[in-house]
Order: C-alpha cells, then structure tokens, then sequence
C-alpha cells in the first residue's frame, strides 16, 4: 500500500482552514436532489480556477472531471455526492463551537466532497499524473427519491470503461461493500366518500389504508442467514375534514435486503397485500418511485481487496477498527452491473439525515488523509 509522500502530507496540514472554509461555503448552497445547478455550478468554476481541464457537468447535474481517460477502459472513478436528504432551498443553518460544526447535511455528504475536492487541488497544483484513467465526479441524486440519477448516469456514459468504483459517503469507522437494494412506491386509495353523517357508512379511505398498512406490518421478512431485510411507511396523506368520510389517501413505502432472493419476495408479499385490498371494492393505485439494485455477479477477490485497503488507510489515519457491512449508496448501480465498488468513510459525526446533523471537527483532517491516501495511491507522487 502506497503512503502519502512528505509533500502531500506537508499540503494536507496546510490547508486545514481552506478545507473548512470551503465547508462552510458548499453547506451554504442549497441543494436537495434533482436540484442540485447551484453546487454543481460552484463546483464546476471550483476545478477550472485550479486547472481542471476537460471538467463539465452533464445532464444529471454530475460534475465530471476526466483525468488520462481518453481510449481506456482501465477508469477508477472517486466520487462524493452533492446533494443532500433535505428539501430546504434557503442555506441550511450553520453553526460550530469548538468541538463540531452543526449543519444538516454537513457530513452527508459535503465534507465527504470537500475532502475530494482538496485531494484534487493537490494533484493539480503539481501536476501529477495517473498510472491509469481517473474520473472524479461530484455526482447528483444519491439521497432518497433521487434514484442514484447520478451515478446511473456515470456507469451509462462510462459503460465498459469503469474498472473499479470507490464512493466516500460514511463516517470512518466502517466501509460498504455490499449493496442493499430497495423498491419505493406512492399508494393512492379512493373510495366513494362522502359527509361523515349523511352519508355514514360509505367505505372511509383511511380506514382501508390503515387495514392495508396493518397487513404490510404483519408480513414475514425473510430470515435468511447472512441477510438482512426491513420494511416501512414513511408517509401518509389523505383526507379533506374531520367531518368528510376520507375520498382519497396515500402513502409511501419501501422494503429492502442485501438479499436479491429476498427482495424478490417481499416484491410478491407487497403485490398480494396490494391485490387483497383492491378486492374490497377501493381503486388502488400503486406508483414506483424509486428502485436500488442488490448486487450483481462481481469478482469478490477484487471486492476483497479494495475493501482490505481502504480498511487499512482507515484503522491506519483513525488507529481505530473498521468493519465492512451493507449499505445503499451509490455503490448499488456499478455492483449491480459487475463492476466492483466499496463505499469508504472519512469523518466522525452524528445525527445524519436530521436537523442535528453534527460533524466532529477534529475527524476533518484525518478524514482528508484517508481520501487522499487512496485517491494517491493511483498516481505518482
């Protein structure tokens, strides 16, 4: 395993304030999934103001930058995403006290980008060249309803070019390399309605959501060994008044496993529990929203080693252990498709995916050696 030479370890302890100053500037630019222009658009003048040639964003607000990949099919691909789990518009509040910085989103996954971003400045500002192709990417739509648009895209635009995937998107503590897919749906029920005494009796649509729901509550996951498989209602909407006998109802729900059998499975439970409660006499109708592939057929000892090293840069930088486990990430779409992907960590932090988000500040730099010390590893230094 290559170590970080004494000048880029000398750069790295020298930009620790540009590092957070950039942090604090991607936090304050809104972007929720599928909206994504205003960073990718910082992101793009970013690169150029250092020297990124060929660097573009493309049509699913990915900012891409090719690195010696011209006529090769040998492309390792870094990635972190740029948007966030919140719909917020207006700049997330940030704050920071002398332990953590305090802002939603600001480990998932904007220091994760940082800490690529910074890596690049380095190779930049020395020149310094590939022993194969790179493509870094600050890539759209990872979180929720975005569908992995962005690394979907990649993976299409790169086909047969992309030989091995790394995404950094966790805390530091542990690595994902094994996918964990996911079905998403929008359930509308309608029944007739009507006014809650005169026309009481009429079939109520909450009442036969809830049944519904009671049902998907009640199914068996499979229990198989190795595995792991969950279901959930995270939304409901419906209703016009407390005295309006319910028209209309929806809800949102997903099952996953890092099993393909299981997820099959729990695809046929969903479509019974489905048909069972159309047989009532409701119009019940059944979107897909969204849809993460588990893994496909991919050479595990290449897996293996991948997941090893960027263990070993961890445990190395944090002098903590580091396990593997199963993840959605962006890492779901090339390990679907064959190509080998982990998903490594490179912060300490809690709260992610609520309003409490915090990332511990002293994690940031050893977070930065960690991706640097991989992204490194790829060029000569």
């Amino acid at each position: 395993m290559k170590e970080l030479s004494a000048r880029a370890l000398s750069y790295l302890e020298g930009c620790t304030e540009e590092t957070f100053q950039l942090l604090e500037t991607l936090c304050g630019i809104p972007a929720p999934s599928h909206h994504e222009e205003k960073r990718a658009e910082f992101c793009l003048n970013w690169f150029k103001e250092r020297g990124a040639e060929g660097v573009y964003i493309d049509e699913a607000l990915n900012v891409v930058y090719p690195v010696n990949c011209d006529g090769r099919d040998d492309i390792i691909v870094f990635m972190a995403h740029t948007d966030t789990v919140f719909p917020d518009m207006e700049p997330l509040p940030y704050r920071k006290d002398e332990e953590y910085i305090y802002c939603p989103g600001v480990c998932d996954d904007t220091v994760c980008l940082v800490q690529i971003m910074m890596t690049v400045q380095y190779i930049l500002k020395h020149n310094l060249k590939p022993n194969c192709g790179i493509l870094f990417v600050a890539n759209s739509c990872e979180e929720g309803l975005g569908n992995l648009k962005g690394v979907r895209q990649i993976m299409k635009d790169y086909a047969g070019r992309v030989s091995a995937l790394y995404t950094v998107d966790s805390g530091y503590s542990h690595i994902f390399n094994r996918c964990v897919g996911s079905h998403r749906y929008r359930v509308t029920l309608e029944t007739e309605g009507g006014h809650s005494y005169g026309a009481f009796g009429n079939k109520n649509a909450i009442h036969y959501m809830s049944d519904m729901i009671c049902r998907l509550y009640e199914q068996e996951v499979p229990k198989k060994e190795g595995t792991k498989t969950t279901y959930n209602v995270g939304i409901i909407e419906g209703g016009t008044s407390v005295n309006t006998i319910a028209q209309k109802v929806s809800a949102m729900y997903e099952y996953r496993s890092d099993d393909e059998e299981s997820l099959a499975f729990m695809q046929k439970s969903f479509e019974a529990i489905v048909e069972a409660t159309r047989a009532k006499g409701v119009t019940l109708t059944v979107e897909l929203l969204g849809e993460r592939p588990c893994s496909g057929k991919v050479d595990q000892k290449v897996i293996d080693e991948m997941s090893e090293k960027c263990m070993a840069i961890q445990s190395k930088h944090t002098g903590l252990p580091c396990y593997a486990a199963s993840a959605s990430t962006d890492c779901n779409i090339p390990l679907s498709l064959g190509v080998p992907a982990v998903c490594l960590g490179s912060y300490e932090g809690a709260g992610v995916h609520t309003r409490e988000e915090k990332l511990k500040i002293s994690s940031v730099p050893i977070g930065t050696k960690i991706v640097a010390e991989l992204i490194l590893g790829y060029f000569e230094d």
